[in-house]
């Protein structure tokens, strides 16, 4: 208004508009999010409602333009780049040099500022809010992240912009409970058997208490700073990039990422073998144990990943809250069967077998012993593996009181849950079957009746498996096609979504990149199924090879850059001691799974191994 000239402005009828709040901003930007199948990635929405200055068009041009540019997903990054915003790193760094009073430091920064050929206006706009910020005065112009009290938030959303957190220690505890009990509880049978009645119990229960006291030292990284009003960090990868930086974000990608591609491959094999359990069951039962029921297990592989390739190819099929509800369930109904089938046979038996060694010398030889140890340890570290998705967890936790002391309960919660339904598990499994105990209760043939509630047992594994594929491969999936998106922002087979009407309900949005290439992952994934047809040594391997790292070593190394602990002190030597033993551990029972592997290879012709 005030660049219009006084005769015009003196005949003009004037509006003064005030700037919308971020409340309502925010709100109308999540609904056209979930109506046009947008997803807004860690700060996103503060960002955008902080770069439309309270300006709803402006805010929706942004994100049109991001969509357009960057794909469906998009990060505070796109936005600021879309908007010609100034990441407030640079402005920072003029800030400090100004600070500093070195004439030749500020003068580099101001001409990288004009070789960048930013806005003086938009510059010392920024500065300007960043000088308020940090001297807490109250916020004037701009501002790219906004940094509240989270107990100071509006009644609808959070420090960050987001919707309000609701989770308390009871949800938490159940999405904890419910990540970690799946197919890998199974097998713990088999593990105590290798370990003995000494030895077994012992290890599961150390491995949960190094399992609960890592947690709580990576819920203490969800902030970055002030565990009250500190950054938030969303992901396990946002902690290690805010706490390690550098080189190390790198490294805990790719542990990241091979550990879910090893995932894929595992439940691929074993739902092909609960599918064939099924069959063979009933074919069990039918001819009363005579006919020895071989089969192929391809077939099953194949129609797995048929499965899995069109369930790929739904956006957001991580958001489904119903499909992890039934996983939920599927999961507790298949171990809760082994179980009872377990303290069944225990008492048909009438005694527990089993030894205090565990499997004997002559069922097996020295050297097999050892390896087979080593495997267990391989076993019991997979059923315990939950790390990768503590950081979301957490993120679901409203405050007050704290994140960090929100988690410390659910953890101890749910790891204590956890160890007694394993213990229940494993040590009644063992106590039926002893030397002889299966490599998964309900596949490897220990219980051949009730053969109907075997099948029962089996199907909702391979329902839980499906479901479970899809929600391990998300992060995946993500990585990549915002790689994609961002090398090559002008590629129209990568950004272009094309709306198929569907009769009755949204429109489709296809992207070309995405069918071809989630295609070609689970191809990819079924046909490595196909080569090493093996769950138990896959199992064993992954959790060997995810178990240091992402357990242990990140989440140790974060915590002392978070609170600060002096290299060599007590604490410091304390918390290395246990990353080394843990590292040990690791090393042993991937050893111990690689030979299985090479001993399985030995028997094993691709593609034309049976059952």
């Amino acid at each position: 208004m005030l660049r219009i000239i006084e005769p015009l402005a003196s005949r003009c009828a004037k509006f003064r508009f005030k700037p919308l709040s971020e409340e309502i901003t925010s709100s109308r930007i999540l609904h056209i999010c979930n109506e046009e199948g947008l997803t807004l990635d860690g700060e996103a929405l503060s960002t955008l409602s902080s770069i439309s200055q309270g300006d709803l068009c402006r805010a929706i041009t942004y994100l049109q333009g991001a969509a357009r540019l960057f794909g469906s997903s998009i990060s505070s990054e796109d936005l600021i780049s879309v908007s010609g915003a100034i990441r407030q790193e640079v402005t920072e760094a003029l800030y400090e040099a100004c600070k500093s009073g070195d004439f030749d430091l500020a003068n580099k920064e101001v001409n990288n500022i004009i070789a960048e050929g930013y806005p003086v206006s938009q510059i010392l706009a920024q500065m300007g809010e960043n000088t308020s910020a940090k001297n807490q005065l109250p916020h004037q112009v701009f501002s790219v992240s906004i940094d509240t009290n989270p107990q100071s938030g509006s009644k609808w959303f959070d420090d960050d912009g987001r919707p309000k957190r609701t989770g308390t220690v009871w949800t938490a505890s159940a999405h904890i409970i419910t990540a970690v009990i799946g197919s890998g509880v199974l097998s713990l049978a088999w593990a105590i058997g290798q370990l003995g009645w000494i030895a077994g119990p012992a290890v599961m229960l150390l491995f949960s208490l190094v399992t609960y006291y890592t947690s709580i030292l990576l819920s203490a990284c969800y902030r970055s700073g002030d565990p009250v009003n500190g950054k938030r960090n969303y992901t396990y990868m946002d902690a290690v990039r805010a706490n390690l930086g550098g080189g190390k974000v790198k490294i805990c990608g790719f542990v990241q990422y091979v550990n879910l591609f090893g995932v894929a491959i595992g439940y691929t094999i074993a739902s092909s073998i609960s599918m064939m359990a099924i069959k063979r069951s009933n074919c069990f039962h039918q001819s009363g144990g005579q006919d020895p029921c071989h089969m192929n297990a391809y077939p099953y592989m194949i129609a797995f990943g048929i499965a899995e390739i069109l369930l790929s190819q739904i956006p957001g099929f991580d958001q489904l809250h119903w499909l992890s509800l039934v996983a939920a369930v599927m999961s507790f109904t298949y171990s809760s069967i082994g179980l009872g089938l377990g303290i069944g046979k225990v008492v048909e038996n009438k005694r527990v077998m089993g030894s205090l060694t565990g499997i004997s010398i002559g069922t097996v030889t020295q050297t097999q012993k050892i390896w087979r140890s080593f495997q267990a340890l391989g076993d019991i570290a997979f059923a315990y593996s939950y790390s990768m998705i503590l950081i979301e967890i957490q993120d679901t936790v409203k405050a007050p009181p704290t994140e960090a002391k929100t988690m410390k309960k659910a953890t101890l919660i749910s790891v204590a849950v956890t160890t007694l339904f394993y213990m229940f598990c494993g040590c009644f499994g063992y106590a039926a079957f002893g030397d002889l105990s299966p490599g998964n209760l309900l596949t490897g043939f220990g219980f051949y009746n009730p053969y109907w509630l075997l099948d029962i047992a089996n199907a909702a594994m391979v329902i839980h498996l499906v479901g479970i594929y899809q929600f391990s491969c998300q992060p995946l999936y993500a990585f990549i096609e915002k790689e994609a998106a961002q090398r090559f922002p002008d590629s129209e087979f990568i950004t272009k979504d094309i709306k198929i009407p569907i009769p009755g309900f949204r429109p489709y949005n296809l992207n070309l990149f995405r069918m071809i290439w989630r295609t070609l992952f689970v191809v990819l994934t079924t046909v490595i199924s196909m080569l090493l047809p093996f769950f138990n040594d896959i199992v064993r391997l992954l959790g060997a090879l995810g178990f240091w790292p992402l357990t242990v070593y990140f989440p140790v190394e974060m915590y002392i850059v978070q609170k600060k602990i002096r290299k060599w002190s007590t604490r410091w030597l304390c918390l290395q001691i246990l990353s080394v033993a843990c590292l040990i551990i690791s090393i042993a029972a991937a050893a111990g799974s690689v030979a299985g592997i090479v001993g399985d290879l030995k028997s094993i012709k691709p593609f034309q191994t049976s059952y």
